[in-house]
């Protein structure tokens, strides 16, 4: 018979792990359907009773988002605008049963290249934190995401916490999605933007990232640089399609072909920029009703 663990100390459910192998289990929206049974394989370490693993504390050097997490625990959370994006996209999450148990780290840790968290994520510069009984470490999560469902975890690690720095939450914000439906879709394109105005008007930062295009969510380097320097109004003109679609190696599948993603993606950066600018205008927030389908 398989054992079931729930400890409520991370030190003895690490232990735990460097003795066996374990299914590590916290909402359990993504394990259940990857399982096809009515029980989860094998023997399972419970998460969700560690002191410390949930909740969103704001510390010294940004934010700290435990593993364990809710969606909901997001969208309550008092954040900065530059956290405008993970709320929106938090609301796109599934069902609202979904996002009452599905983790910020299930999300991350699942590396669906459709996962509605990771494009705000990355755009918020997010670091994710490893432990193991040996210690812990850091990635960015660019590079904790290795490929389509593939991660940098190692036998013995779980995921504890993910860390937002307090210069990343700077600015306004905005997710989008396009899917086939406005709800519980997986997208066929999504996009976070993440904009820091100078006293001029001007972007002074920009943060894009794209998801669904490609094995892996990314952030495109090249279009935030020529965002750079640009005044607020002209920011999405200045977003060529051609220039996005350099960046994404986007892929065919049933839902899209490449061409297609890459103008998608293309059209819901300057959209999102549309909004963030509209907001800089008004002194309001950058989009506030749930991305859904774009047309």
């Amino acid at each position: 018979m398989a054992a079931y663990f729930r400890p409520v100390d991370l030190d003895d459910a690490l232990a735990l792990l460097a003795r066996q192998p374990l299914t590590v289990a916290a909402g359990c929206t993504d394990l259940f359907p990857a399982t096809e049974a009515r029980a989860l394989p094998g023997d399972v370490l419970d998460i969700t009773a560690i002191d410390g693993l949930r909740g969103i504390a704001e510390t010294p050097e940004g934010w700290r988002i435990g593993a364990a997490t809710r969606w909901r625990d997001v969208l309550a959370a008092p954040l900065p605008p530059g956290f405008d994006m993970l709320k929106q996209a938090a609301r796109e999450v599934g069902s609202v049963q979904i996002q009452n148990a599905g983790t910020v780290a299930g999300n991350i840790c699942n590396a669906s290249p459709a996962a509605d968290g990771v494009p705000p994520l990355l755009a918020l510069g997010a670091e994710v934190e490893l432990a193991s009984a040996m210690g812990r470490r850091r990635l960015a999560l660019g590079d904790f995401l290795t490929g389509p469902r593939r991660t940098a975890l190692v036998s013995g690690e779980i995921v504890v916490a993910l860390h937002v720095p307090r210069a990343a939450a700077a600015g306004r914000s905005r997710f989008r999605k396009l899917g086939a439906r406005r709800y519980l879709v997986i997208s066929i394109a999504m996009v976070a933007a993440r904009v820091r105005a100078d006293g001029r008007g001007c972007v002074a930062e920009a943060a894009l990232a794209v998801g669904a295009c490609g094995p892996v969510a990314c952030r495109l380097p090249a279009v935030e640089a020529a965002l750079t320097g640009q005044p607020l109004a002209a920011m999405a003109e200045t977003v060529e399609e051609r220039a996005v679609a350099a960046s994404l190696a986007p892929i065919d599948d049933i839902r899209a072909d490449a061409a297609y993603r890459a103008g998608a993606a293309a059209r819901l950066l300057r959209d999102a920029l549309q909004d963030i600018a509209a907001a800089a205008r008004t002194g309001g927030a950058a989009g506030t009703e749930p991305g859904g389908a774009e047309g």
